[in-house]
Parts: structure tokens; sequence; C-alpha cells
């Protein structure tokens, strides 16, 4: 019986002096970027897209095509990519957003005007369906576009911004607000942007529709530091803390605040007249309108799209980067979390606190205490 009792006192004493590094930090100290597997097609300009956790890369061109309709899914959870039906109008800088499972991409660049006075854009809205990988056509858009921003606010798809065609001054910014409903297949208009941009960069959180940065004016209207707020419920814009470093052709994507605190993060883009990509992280508190800097992208870019899952963002086009933010904890089921241009659906239940490391500190001294008082107890004993 002694020596039953002596042996648990040593595992006692054992376990206890391990326990702090057998229980695993669970939060993400800092934030990091991690380089995953490229799409099988290389391409830029394209709309990428959340459904079930799994992303969708559609449309966009490449060197060697100018307007695509491709469509390859990557299952994050393996790293790999597979092929889906494709686009039925191949184009480029359309908008992209995600409702009931299903993925809309609206309007733009279809075609080249051969006189030279830029693309011709597309009215079309064709409508993927991940489940049965088919393709729909629903009610056209009624202002056709290019570079413009989509999200998803209670059930509704609101595409704000872009360029159209003009023959002089060419590819003018547009100030459209307009409005789709998929459950009636209809579109209407709002209050449009206090300042027209194309290639803005967009998040939604809590209701509000962020458009930051952007082009404006004419052809080549500069690299803005815009935050244009939308506030769906009561259709009026306002705006917040300027953007630190202006831009266009960057991304953005809305962590939840599930996994990771509830920020908006704008990746990349050009930010000066040689269209040189970059690699920032701007990081944009929303409660408290102020900015801050991350992790800087491993490989530089622009023209590409975000994927938010489980408050991890994907930076998708010339490269895949995963990036994880400050303070992100890793959830133990895969609950994807919606990604910017898609509606939020029910909030996953946040995983525990980790152990504080006073505590597991406390809790591994006194079973140690505890292992060798029991040791030196029967060791009197016997004799």
């Amino acid at each position: 019986m002694n020596k039953a009792i002596q042996c648990l006192a040593i595992t006692l004493i054992v376990y206890f002096s391990l326990s702090p590094f057998l229980i695993p930090e669970t939060k993400a100290a800092e934030d990091y970027w991690e380089s995953m597997f490229s799409m099988p097609t290389a391409r830029n300009r394209l709309g990428v897209a959340v459904v079930e956790g799994q992303i969708y890369a559609i449309g966009g061109c490449n060197s060697t095509s100018r307007y695509l309709g491709t469509n390859e899914m990557y299952d994050p959870a393996t790293d790999t990519w597979t092929t889906k039906a494709s686009m039925p109008t191949p184009r480029r800088d359309f908008a992209i957003a995600v409702h009931k499972n299903k993925i809309y991409c609206i309007s733009g660049e279809s075609s080249y005007d051969p006189e030279g006075l830029g693309g011709i854009y597309s009215e079309v809205n064709e409508v993927y369906d991940p489940a049965t990988d088919t393709w729909e056509t629903k009610a056209s858009i009624p202002t056709p576009r290019f570079g413009m921003c989509a999200n998803v606010v209670d059930g509704k798809i609101y595409v704000i911004g872009g360029g159209h065609h003009s023959v002089y001054p060419p590819n003018v910014c547009s100030d459209k607000n307009e409005v789709y409903d998929p459950e009636t297949d209809m579109w209407s208009e709002k209050t449009p942007l206090p300042t027209a941009v194309r290639f803005a960069a967009s998040a939604t959180v809590d209701g509000k529709i962020y458009i930051l940065g952007g082009q404006a004016g004419l052809f080549l209207g500069g690299w803005h530091d815009f935050n244009q707020v939308y506030d769906v419920k009561n259709d009026v814009w306002s705006t917040a803390a300027s953007v630190p470093v202006g831009f266009d052709a960057a991304s953005a994507g809305a962590t939840t605040g599930v996994f990771a605190p509830k920020r908006i993060y704008v990746f990349g883009g050009f930010t000066e007249s040689s269209y040189t990509p970059r690699n920032l992280t701007q990081v944009y508190d929303p409660e408290n309108n102020v900015w801050s800097t991350g992790a800087s992208m491993p490989n530089p870019q622009a023209r590409f799209d975000v994927a938010v899952v489980n408050d991890e963002l994907y930076a998708i086009g010339s490269a895949n980067d995963k990036y994880t933010p400050a303070g992100h904890e890793t959830p133990s089921s895969p609950t994807p979390s919606p990604s910017p241009s898609q509606e939020p659906t029910s909030t996953p239940e946040p995983q525990p606190e980790p152990l504080p490391l006073t505590w597991m500190v406390v809790f591994a001294v006194s079973g140690s205490v505890v292992g060798v008082a029991l040791l030196v107890y029967f060791k009197k004993r016997k004799r």
C-alpha cells in the first residue's frame, strides 16, 4: 500500500512540475504572416469570397488573358486548391458578395473599347452556388462599372463607388450606392458617397460600411486617405480617422471579435505614382477610431482580394499569404467567420481563456509541495 502511495506522490511531483509546459497557449502574442500554397491560375484583379470555411477565387486577369472566368476553391484546413465551374462572363474588377451561402459576382470590366477610351463594363449579376457547383443570372445592376466595393448588411448587398466609362474624361469615378435585395431580385438606390472613389478597400463592422482610400477625380486621381463611413440603418454618411498612408488597389478584411479583437485590416495597395505594390498592414479600431500598423506582408500585393476565415485573413492574388492578428485565439473547431463581403450568420462560441501563467505556476508549485509532503510522511512511517 505504502509503495503505491509513494508512486502516486512521485507521479504528482513530476506531473505538476511539468504542467506549465503541458498547457498550451492558444492566443497569438503578436501578429504574423505565413505563406500558403498559391492559386493554380496566377492572376490579379479577381474577387474572393468565403462559404462554409472554403475560399473561392473567381475571375480576374493575368499576363496571358485580359479577362478570366476561372473559379478555384481553396481549403485552408488542407492548404489545397480545387477547380470549380467557371464564371459564365469572364471579367475583372467586379463586385463580389455572399448571401445565404451563394456568391454574387456583379458588373466589372468584361471587354475593352476598340477606340482606346477604356474598358467596357458588364451589367451582369451572376450567382454561384457552391453546393451544386452551378451558376445562374439575376437582375442586372442599373449602373455598370468597375473597381467598386460590395458589402452585405441585413441581407442586402451594397455596391458602392467604382469607375464608369465615359468619352471624356475617361473612366471617371462614381459616387453610386446601389442596393441589391437577393430575396426580391430588385435594385434600389441609396444616399451616394460623399467623395466618389474607385479601387477603394471596404469592410463592414456592426452594421456600418467603411470605404477606405481609393482613387478620386479624373483618370489617375491620386492615392487617398479617405475613411468614409456609411450607416446603413439611417442611410447617412460620415467621416472617421483618415488612413495613415493613402492608397488605391489595396484590400481589407474585418475580424469579428470572436477569435481576434474586432478590427479592420488594410493590406498592400499602390501608394505612389510608380505603381509599385506595397507590403503595408494598416489596422483600424472602429470603436476607438484609431489606426496602428501591423506586421508587413511577406509579398507586396496590389489588385488582390482578402478572405477571412476564423478571424484569420488570407491575402490572395500574386501570392496566398495568411495573416494571424495579435490576440488571435485558435478555435477548437473550424467555424468560419464572415469575410468582408459576407453576411454575418450565427456567432461562433468563443473558446475558454487560457490559464494565466501566474496561476499555472501556483498550481505546479502547490502540487509539487503536496507530493513531497506525502513522500516525507510515508518515509517516516516506514521507519
